[in-house]
């Protein structure tokens, strides 16, 4: 009998471009994306989601970073 996984949803939010969704799939194969009518979500597993959150917290202080100069 196969478990049952609980799956949560998770806006993504505004600033995370295509670039960083991309590696983002990438690196966490088993989260997708649900398109609802208040915009795309993340669904998958609530640990996974929360690495994910991590990530796109990571890759957007990095691309602030790179913007603002030295």
């Amino acid at each position: 009998m196969e478990e049952e996984v609980t799956k949560y949803e998770m806006m993504i939010p505004r600033g995370v471009h295509g670039q960083i969704l991309a590696k983002l799939l990438e690196e966490y194969p088993e989260i997708t994306v649900k398109q609802t009518e208040d915009g795309p979500y993340l669904l998958g597993e609530k640990e996974k989601l929360e690495e994910a959150r991590d990530y796109i917290v990571k890759a957007l202080n990095e691309r602030i970073k790179e913007l603002s100069g030295p």
